[in-house]
């Protein structure tokens, strides 16, 4: 009786081991080797430094992240800001938000000097003190605001009357006002906007790739090579996360697709031709 049941046993064991055996043969592995050229250089491994193998591209998985830190439109960010209302119309019909750069003060006309009050006040600061001869000087006041609002009125139109015919005669003068603009700038404040939104999906695109799309990730040894197995058959990309290789002149990111076959390794060389070279981008 116990002989019989080792034989029953037997089978079972080879079975089992059979099972295992299908099990690992239908996953694969990638055998990946990384290197760099430096610009009249010869190629260096890149030691030490983690892949990583997604099911997603790694730049897919930015602009995922990018919708789901949405920055405001160009008109939503101008409508949000602390200008007067005809300033906002002035930049929405313009493609500019740097007050303050070169040839500012040659897209505006003296009737848009007159009617936008920031513009105004930046052209008497760069006129006054004595700087340009012959500029006419208000003659209401402003207790004449609410005891005399007609005489008000009507002083202040024919200030602002005088203001656009010496605009006019002396164009001249309008050059320059750019640089009183400093206080009412937009571009601080949407180059802050875009700086935040870039370094927020900079800090959260690793983390959704390996909270939700990672399957392996591997370190290169001193020669540049990485080895993953036990990956199930399909389509992945070998992604840095965004962080660069650097060698040289050169700083190199990778996001590479390939494939994955049942009992089989593949092969895959990471080196300039498949990747993206910060330094060469920001050119």
């Amino acid at each position: 009786m116990r002989f019989k049941l080792r034989l029953l046993l037997v089978p079972a064991a080879l079975l089992a081991l059979g099972h295992a055996c299908a099990a690992q043969g239908s996953t694969g592995a990638l055998d990946l080797f990384a290197r760099i050229t430096p610009t009249g250089a010869r190629p260096e491994p890149v030691r030490q430094f983690t892949f990583y193998v997604l099911t997603r591209s790694y730049a897919d998985i930015t602009a995922e992240v990018e919708q789901q830190d949405k920055l405001p439109t160009r008109d939503e960010f101008i409508a949000g800001l602390k200008v007067s209302p005809q300033l906002k119309t002035w930049l929405k019909n313009h493609d500019v938000m740097d007050l303050t750069q070169i040839d500012v003060d040659k897209m505006v006309t003296s009737d848009e000097i007159i009617s936008i009050p920031e513009f105004l006040a930046a052209y008497q600061r760069s006129n006054s003190g004595g700087v340009t001869l012959g500029l006419p000087t208000p003659k209401f006041r402003e207790s004449d605001k609410e005891a005399n609002p007609e005489k008000y009125e009507k002083l202040k139109q024919d200030y602002m009357m005088a203001m656009k015919k010496f605009m006019d005669a002396h164009p001249g003068t309008i050059s320059g006002m750019e640089l009183e603009l400093g206080a009412v700038n937009p571009k601080l404040a949407w180059d802050k906007l875009q700086l935040d939104h870039k370094n927020r999906v900079a800090q959260l695109s690793p983390d959704i790739a390996q909270s939700k799309y990672l399957v392996g990730k591997a370190d290169t040894d001193l020669d540049g090579r990485a080895f993953i197995n036990g990956l199930a058959p399909g389509n992945y990309w070998i992604s840095s996360l965004g962080m660069d290789a650097a060698s040289g002149d050169r700083h190199l990111r990778w996001d590479v697709p390939t494939s994955i076959h049942a009992s089989q390794t593949t092969q895959l060389n990471l080196t300039n031709v498949n990747a993206i070279d910060i330094n060469a981008s920001r050119r």
